[in-house]
């Protein structure tokens, strides 16, 4: 089966000015891999400033003026081009923002789910996909300063899925929904998978993400430090500490914390960035070199010493 999405070697830095007209580069994603096949949900997990939201940014060919980016993307086996994925962006290849600032205050929200279009076919597509997002009608006829957060969220949403996507991202899509909200949502992700779209589910909510995603690609620091199957959490199958980190700091797993914090784009120079926090850290870890992504145990770890005992 042939990828829809395939990121091989991505990495992304930006242009920054320092001691008045010195430049400097700002690495922010170091070397990421991804691959995602039709059918399937993708969850990328980490934690705030850990480069998630400029993967999806990568892809949509939306970042900055400032940034520079190596590596290849490709769509359905074919290189994701700007020209090519301007094309495809909002039809084939859609997303779903993390701010709702990205509905357009001098439009009502009919006019924009329709993108113009006043056909009865556009009018019915545009009230069907609010109602599957449990808003009424008259919605339609509301200009999105009359929205609530979770209304406007939920529009967003319809919007994404207005022409069935081949490629759906959703950059934390959840926030300001109730968990009941947020449980529709996810299930309208899976029916999505299930219509043979691919859905990268971009979150910082490993709980959320593991009710409805495939695999999960844990982010730290701008890198993709494992890969694993959603199962492989409750069956005790992790191979980094970061991900461990994660599983145990969740309610069900009594919420143990570990100590420090993630570093900051550019404290990084070589190895492993988790190694200030890791709790067995060993000769190698300082680097020079970064080290790589490499399959283990069914998976994927960027770790040296990768756990082998089970952890449940």
């Amino acid at each position: 089966m042939k990828p829809v999405l395939q990121i091989d070697h991505l990495s992304i830095s930006f242009t920054q000015y320092s001691q008045g007209m010195r430049q400097r580069e700002l690495p922010v994603i170091r070397d990421l891999s991804l691959t995602l096949y039709p059918g399937q949900i993708g969850a990328v997990v980490g934690s705030s400033g850990s480069g998630k939201s400029l993967l999806a940014h990568s892809v949509l060919g939306l970042l900055p003026y400032n940034s520079r980016w190596e590596g290849s993307i490709l769509y359905e086996g074919q290189p994701l081009t700007q020209e090519r994925v301007e094309s495809l962006r909002g039809r084939e290849i859609v997303l779903v923002p993390q701010g709702v600032t990205y509905l357009d205050p001098r439009m009502k929200v009919g006019p924009q789910l329709r993108r113009g279009k006043r056909d009865a076919r556009s009018r019915e597509k545009s009230r069907m996909a609010l109602e599957r997002y449990g808003l009424p009608p008259e919605t339609e006829k509301l200009y999105p300063f009359a929205l609530s957060g979770g209304m406007a969220r939920r529009v967003l949403l319809a919007s994404a899925v207005m022409d069935f996507p081949k490629l759906l991202i959703a950059d934390e899509p959840t926030p300001g929904l109730d968990a009941q909200a947020a449980q529709r949502v996810l299930g309208h992700f899976r029916e999505l998978s299930q219509q043979g779209a691919a859905v990268l589910f971009i979150t910082h909510d490993l709980e959320l993400a593991l009710t409805v995603a495939d695999r999960i690609h844990v982010f730290y620091a701008g890198e993709t430090v494992e890969e694993a199957a959603a199962e492989d959490f409750a069956q005790g199958k992790l191979r980094h500490p970061f991900t461990k980190a994660l599983w145990d700091a969740l309610p069900q797993r009594e919420f143990r914390p570990i100590s420090g914090a993630q570093p900051y784009p550019g404290q990084v120079e070589g190895g492993c960035p988790f190694r200030e926090q890791c709790p067995h850290p060993g000769p190698g870890c300082e680097g020079p070199a970064p080290l790589s992504l490499r399959p283990w145990q069914g998976g994927a770890v960027r770790c040296l010493y990768p756990e082998q005992e089970e952890n449940v």
